[in-house]
């Protein structure tokens, strides 16, 4: 039986056991560290390279999550009780769950067409309209590199600039890709990536936050480290976290950051395979670059599949309570009450991943739009129907490094053979 072909794994490239080694060699197991540091300038070289212009001065601060990178963006915006954050909704929960951690609001703003991501046009429609109804700016912006994709920064930063409101871009997904030439997570005030293990590079778990300034990483640093004082014993005037992270995570992140590029090629080379092999397949569509300056990453490819586009066993979708997890929960779900909600993906995307899993291989739906999740019924949100529309039609398909063309060829057949055709 062929091995299962999962949805995207980064993958190890033998350096990673000599920093693990050495960490453990020098007694440096704790969340500091030679490895935490060498870690940390390895990704600002990376993240402050510019493409034909002069490099950035950007520092990082490596953290035990990307969930936490943004919750401590959030506190040095100075977000609090009773505030709002704009926040994209076509995203994963972990872009707006940090909001709700500080007692703030998360104001959602819906998707454009070509990117799927943050659509400038109704984020100042929102930012007016939050003005006019509570008498306050909201506190930041956070707009989301969906499946790697680059969002239209240009526009956004103009937007933020004018309101004097921070951008924290959530480039968690988009380690590497860039827009007009310059890296993810560099054009705001703060920029936050992963390295869970399904990411373009991995420290088994793990995140970071690319800060303006030394004196904003200090300070990151500072709420990391519990916020402690400087004196002989613990004192402590403000709250802080235990969000460092560990010098064994970074010294996989020292390993992983030899071959990042590489990956970075293998995904692409992937979307294109996808792209060349399903072009004349009717009614799938891949989703690529929407114009020369978006340079996606494609940590996952995703496609979509015409409403009419019938799928075997289609009359049998959502027809039992899925038991398992489907995708990145790594198994640890609440058992659902029912079958459907009132917004899930079309019946053929469904149907077509149930073949595919029945083939061994790993695929799953987009992320549901947050504005349609239960737990933020009540978050205001401005929508223009582009994220539920996509939700419905849309299926990621296999790209980690551990995939190889045979297996997009594998992929594509299995596709192939699901399709009902006339």
């Amino acid at each position: 039986m062929r091995e299962r072909i999962l949805l995207c794994l980064a993958h190890m490239s033998g350096k990673e056991q000599d920093f693990i080694k050495e960490a453990f060699d020098q007694n440096w197991v704790v969340p500091l560290g030679p490895n935490v540091n060498g870690f940390e300038k390895d990704l600002e070289g990376f993240v402050n390279d510019r493409e034909g212009a002069a490099p950035l001065n950007k520092q990082v601060v490596a953290l035990s999550a990307g969930t936490a990178a943004v919750h401590l963006a959030l506190i040095a915006c100075g977000v609090g009780h009773g505030d709002e954050v704009l926040v994209q909704s076509f995203t994963f929960c972990a872009s707006s769950h940090p909001i709700t951690y500080l007692g703030a609001t998360p104001v959602f703003v819906d998707s454009e067409r070509d990117s799927w991501n943050m659509d400038p046009d109704l984020l100042e429609e929102a930012i007016r309209d939050r003005i006019a109804k509570t008498g306050r700016k909201p506190k930041a912006i956070i707009p989301v590199a969906l499946y790697g994709m680059p969002y239209k920064m240009d526009r956004i930063m103009e937007i933020a600039n004018r309101y004097e409101i921070p951008v924290i871009e959530d480039a968690a997904e988009g380690l590497g890709s860039r827009y007009r030439g310059q890296v993810l997570g560099t054009f705001g005030k703060y920029g936050v990536l992963s390295f869970n293990g399904n990411k373009m590079i991995t420290t088994s778990g793990g995140g970071a936050l690319i800060c303006d300034n030394a004196e904003d990483k200090r300070t990151i640093m500072w709420y990391a480290t519990q916020a402690r004082e400087s004196y002989p014993y613990y004192q402590h005037e403000a709250i802080g976290y235990n969000y460092r992270m560990s010098n064994i995570c970074a010294g996989i992140g020292r390993g992983q950051m030899t071959v990042i590029n590489d990956h970075i090629a293998h995904h692409r080379h992937v979307q294109e395979l996808y792209c060349e092999l399903l072009k004349d397949v009717k009614g799938i569509t891949m989703h690529c670059n929407p114009a020369p300056e978006y340079d996606s990453n494609f940590w996952l490819c995703t496609a979509t599949l015409d409403p009419e586009l019938r799928v075997k066993g289609q009359e049998n979708a959502y027809k039992e309570v899925i038991t398992g997890a489907v995708g990145g929960a790594a198994g640890v779900i609440h058992t659902a009450s029912s079958a459907t909600t009132d917004c899930q993906p079309n019946d053929n995307v469904e149907a077509l991943r149930v073949c595919l899993d029945k083939a061994n291989i790993e695929a799953r739906p987009l992320w549901k739009p947050m504005h349609k999740q239960p737990v933020y019924k009540d978050a205001p949100a401005y929508v223009n129907g582009v994220s539920e529309s996509l939700f419905k039609v849309g299926i990621c398909l296999p790209a980690g490094p551990y995939v190889t063309d045979d297996d997009v060829r594998y992929i594509v057949d299995t596709i192939k053979e699901s399709l009902i055709n006339d």
